[in-house]
Formats: C-alpha cells, sequence, structure tokens
C-alpha cells in the first residue's frame, strides 16, 4: 500500500485494472484500517476518475455473493447519500410504492453511514430480518412485490472497510459506488447521485451495460429528485433538466423533507408516509421519484403517467401493503 500511496500523492491516478486489483486486496484483508484510511482519503482530496470508479465497481461486482433473480424482471431505486442533506429515506419508501404498483424491486441498502438512518436502518427497526437465502428472497418478490439486499450479506469481503468508514464518518467513494453494485444484477434501475460530475461518470459507465436506467441529481445538491429546485435526469436517451411543475408538482421547502433526529424518527415517518398521515410535500416527494422509476422500468408509458401510477400505489394502500407483506 505504500507504493500505491506515493503514487497517488504524487498526483498520479489509477487505471481500471490497478484500481481494480486494490481494492480486491482491500476486500481480501491484505491492508491494515490506518492504510485503508489513507486509501479513502486521497479520493476526499480529488475527484476519482471514470476509469478508478470502473474498476472499483468491477472488484466489488467480482467479490460479492451473486444472488440469481433473474426469474423475475426487477428495479433498484438507490441513492449514492453523502448529500448532506437528512432526507427521510424517500428511494427506501419509493421502493415500496414501485412494488405496490406491480413491478419487482430488488432494493439494495446498508445501515447510514454519513446520513444518520440508512435503508437498512430503518427497515430493520420496522422488523424485517436481513438474509441472503436466495429462495428466501424469491418468496419476498413473488409474495410483497420487493426484496431487501442488505450489503454486508452480499459483500462480505468489504468487511474490512465498514468500521473505517464508519470512524471517518464522512462520504468516500464507496458512497459512489452503493448504488452501481447490487448483486442480483438487476435489469433497471433508478440512481439518484450527489453531484453533477458523478451523473456523468455513472451515465459513461452505464451506457457500456445493457441496463435500462434513470440517473437524478438536483442541482440544489440532493440525490434524488427532491423537488426543492430543479434536478438532473439523464437516461440512455437524454440529458435534461427540468423543473417541479414539469413533472406535475409545486416548488417545497427543504425542510419539508427533512428525516428526523433518530431511527425512531425515520420509521414513524416512514409508516406514516404509507399509511396516508404525511404532509403534501412528503407524499408528493416520494410520487415524484417512485414515478419516475416506474417510467424506467416501463418506457411504453409516460412520465406524467408513470407519476400517476405512483400515486395510485400510494394512495390506494398498496405500497403499505408490500411493506406488511415483506415483514410477514
Amino acid at each position: 500500500m505504500k507504493d500505491i500511496l506515493n503514487y497517488l500523492f504524487d498526483h498520479n491516478t489509477l487505471d481500471k485494472a490497478a484500481a481494480k486489483a486494490v481494492l480486491t486486496d482491500i476486500g481480501s484483508g491484505k491492508y491494515n484500517e490506518s492504510e485503508i484510511a489513507s486509501f479513502l482519503t486521497v479520493f476526499n482530496m480529488r475527484n476519482i476518475t471514470v476509469e478508478e470508479l470502473g474498476g472499483f465497481r468491477g472488484a466489488l461486482l467480482e467479490l460479492c455473493v451473486h444472488i440469481d433473480l433473474s426469474d423475475f424482471e426487477t428495479i433498484d431505486l438507490c441513492g449514492t447519500g453523502g448529500d448532506s442533506k437528512n432526507t427521510f429515506n424517500i428511494s427506501t419508501l419509493s421502493s415500496f410504492v414501485v412494488a405496490g404498483a406491480g413491478i419487482k424491486v430488488a432494493k439494495h441498502g446498508n445501515y447510514g453511514v454519513s446520513s444518520g438512518c440508512g435503508s437498512s436502518n430503518v427497515i430493520e427497526h420496522l422488523g424485517y430480518q436481513f438474509t441472503n437465502d436466495q429462495d428466501v428472497l424469491k418468496k419476498q418478490l413473488d409474495r410483497a412485490g420487493i426484496c431487501f439486499l442488505h450489503a454486508p450479506l452480499f459483500h462480505p469481503a468489504m468487511k474490512n472497510v465498514g468500521p473505517v468508514r464508519r470512524d471517518v464518518g464522512v462520504k468516500t467513494f464507496f458512497n459512489m459506488l452503493g448504488p452501481m453494485v447490487n448483486p442480483s444484477f438487476p435489469n433497471n434501475q433508478l440512481v439518484g447521485v450527489f453531484s453533477l460530475e458523478l451523473a456523468r461518470m455513472y451515465s459513461y459507465i452505464y451506457q457500456a451495460t445493457d441496463k435500462n436506467y434513470v440517473i437524478l441529481h438536483a442541482l440544489d445538491g440532493y440525490d434524488e429528485i427532491s423537488l426543492t429546485g430543479d434536478f438532473k435526469m439523464i437516461d440512455r436517451k437524454s440529458e435534461k433538466v427540468l423543473a417541479p411543475d414539469q413533472i406535475g408538482f409545486h416548488t417545497i421547502k427543504q425542510e419539508d423533507i427533512h428525516g428526523g433526529e433518530s431511527v425512531t424518527d425515520a420509521a414513524k415517518i416512514f409508516v406514516d408516509i404509507l399509511s396516508g398521515k404525511a404532509t403534501s410535500a412528503q407524499n408528493n416527494v416520494v410520487v415524484a421519484n417512485s414515478g419516475m422509476a416506474i417510467y424506467c422500468a416501463n418506457k411504453n408509458t409516460s412520465i406524467e403517467d408513470a407519476m400517476q401510477t405512483a400515486q395510485d400505489s400510494l394512495s390506494s394502500g398498496k405500497a403499505l401493503e408490500a411493506l406488511k407483506k415483506l415483514i410477514e
């Protein structure tokens, strides 16, 4: 690691093969926590390159515990986190709305590292038991329309990195990687990112895959459609900036989507939204992201119709029913 660090400290970058090799070595336990922390810090001091990000992604996908859900046409809704906005769990809530609309969801998630409450924190608090048993996950998809893939069960090689990330407590390139390394390799993906630069990098990498994808970034910093202002949307065919009113919503304030101060707060907001006890701003931001996921998974529909489908799933209670069935 000393040679790698000196190389990087001299303002050099890694090619894709070298990046893949070093992350593979980290996953195999070759380096101690101090060495890993130093390596992570490099990429907080300068921008990561597309080659480096692609190499890191390749290593994690090769090292992960693969899960075969190819019997289902699935979508993942996942944000990078790292936007320091402390919103409630919008992408996780949206996952249940999408499942309620009849689209199978293989949700990849983890405990919060740079945020107070990640998707795993809230769904565990609500009574879900994590598993990597393929048969169980398939049954959940069949019955509830959604299964949850808790990242540590599928990326055991990264157990050496977890404590370092928690101790450092700031976003690292692992935030960038999280949505890219779903171990079930879903064909469809809605992904939110914390910067325009990362959105372009995702687009570059995903163009080389056969995924249907929509990449989102709110121009005021959110890794999702926040409805607090304009947002960038990138898919395989186009790249455009949209305002909330262009997808059928009013602009809201940042405090309208605050996530609370604890996992208990987050879980209450979560259940309130699915139970019809939320504010219109909370509902709308969930519907906006859910609708965009439905549009991603079904390009035969319009964004307008996809938003209506999402609204119907939430208001009819189908999204709540998906949660109840999954917890059962």
